[in-house]
C-alpha cells in the first residue's frame, strides 16, 4: 500500500487495511473542526479511479453514509476528493471486529459468553433497525438494506463502543438500479441466493453472526459453494445445544425461527428480533465495557 502523508485537509499516520476497491488509513484533522481529531480515511484504490462503475458505487456509498447517524454505525463525517482520489473520512475504531473475536476465541479454545453474543447481537439490531428506517434531510425513506452484515462488519472497540460499518454494497432508494447479491456467500439468506433483497436478508445474516458468535462455526457448512447454498435453501445447520450443550434451549428456538426458509415466518423487523432477544441476556454482565475488557484479554493491549 503507498503511503501518502497527507490527503485533502487530513494528515496520514499509517495504514489500516486494504480491499478490492478501497483503502483505509488511519489519520489526522489539519484544519477545524477536526483540527488534532483521529479518524479512518477510506478512499477508492488509485487504478480504479478511471473505472466508472467503481466510481458510481464509492460515491453511492459516500452518498448514503453521511445520512446514517446512530451510536451503533461507523458515521462519515467528510467526503472528499483529492485529484482523482475520492475519499470518505469515518470513525476511527480502536479495537477490533467481530470476525477476528470469533477466530481469537476459536485459536485459544475459549468460549464467547453467551451474555456477550446476544448483547452485541442486540447492539447490531439496533443499527439496522435504524438503517431500515433512516431517511434523508427532507425526510424521505432511504431504503436502506446494508446486504453485507457479518461479523467482520461490526467493530468493538476498546472503550466499548459496537458500531456496525461498511455500506460498500448497501442498496438505497437514492441509488436505486437492479438488485445484484454482492454478501458474503455464508451470509446469504435463501432469498437472497434467488436475487431477491429485502431488510430480512440482513437479518438473516444477523442470526448467522449470532450463531458463530456462541459457536464458533458458521451455521452452513459444506465442501463447496453449492453445498453450502443447498444448506441455506433448506436451513439445514446443526442445532446450537449440539454444538455447546450449556446454552439454553431457547436460543435454539429462536434461531430455527429466524433460520426459517420462508421470510414470512422470521421476525418481521430488526426491533422485533431485538424484542426477542432481550430476556435472554443480564444487562449487568454483557455490557459494552466488560466485552470491551474481555477482547482487550484476548488480544492484549498492544496486540
Amino acid at each position: 500500500m503507498t503511503l501518502p502523508t497527507r490527503v485533502g485537509r487530513w494528515e496520514v499516520l499509517k495504514p489500516l487495511g486494504k480491499g478490492g476497491m478501497a483503502e483505509v488509513f488511519h489519520v489526522r484533522g489539519l484544519e477545524e473542526p477536526f483540527l488534532g481529531k483521529e479518524f479512518a480515511l477510506k478512499r477508492l484504490l488509485p487504478a480504479l479511479e478511471v473505472d466508472p462503475e467503481a466510481v458510481r458505487l464509492f460515491k453511492a456509498e459516500a452518498e448514503l453514509s453521511k445520512h446514517l447517524h446512530h451510536p451503533n454505525i461507523v458515521e462519515v463525517h467528510d467526503v472528499g476528493r483529492e485529484g482523482d482520489s475520492i475519499y470518505m473520512v469515518m470513525d476511527f475504531i480502536d479495537g477490533r471486529d467481530v470476525g477476528q473475536i470469533v477466530k481469537r476465541c476459536r485459536q485459544r479454545k475459549v468460549q464467547w459468553p453467551v451474555d456477550f453474543a446476544v448483547y452485541l447481537t442486540k447492539a447490531l439490531l439496533d443499527a439496522l433497525e435504524y438503517a431500515h428506517h433512516a431517511t434523508d434531510p427532507e425526510g424521505h425513506p432511504l431504503g436502506v438494506i446494508h446486504c453485507d452484515v457479518s461479523p467482520s462488519n461490526f467493530f468493538v472497540s476498546r472503550t466499548g463502543e459496537l458500531k456496525l460499518g461498511d455500506f460498500g454494497v448497501a442498496r438505497s432508494l437514492l441509488e436505486g438500479g437492479a438488485d445484484q447479491v454482492m454478501g458474503k456467500p455464508y451470509y446469504l439468506s435463501p432469498e437472497a441466493l434467488e436475487g431477491v433483497l429485502t431488510p430480512q436478508v440482513d437479518l438473516w445474516a444477523v442470526a448467522v453472526t449470532l450463531y458463530e458468535l456462541i459457536t464458533l462455526q458458521r451455521p452452513f457448512q459444506g465442501k463447496t459453494p453449492d453445498e453450502v447454498f443447498d444448506a441455506i435453501r433448506h436451513s439445514r445447520y446443526v442445532p446450537v445445544q449440539q454444538v455447546r450443550p450449556d446454552v439454553p434451549s431457547v436460543i435454539d428456538g429462536l434461531l430455527a425461527r429466524a433460520f426459517d426458509a420462508d421470510p414470512q415466518h422470521r421476525y418481521p423487523s430488526a426491533a422485533a428480533f431485538a424484542e426477542a432477544l432481550m430476556p435472554l441476556y443480564d444487562e449487568r454482565v454483557g455490557t459494552p465495557l466488560a466485552i470491551s475488557a474481555v477482547v482487550r484479554g484476548l488480544f492484549g493491549t498492544t496486540d
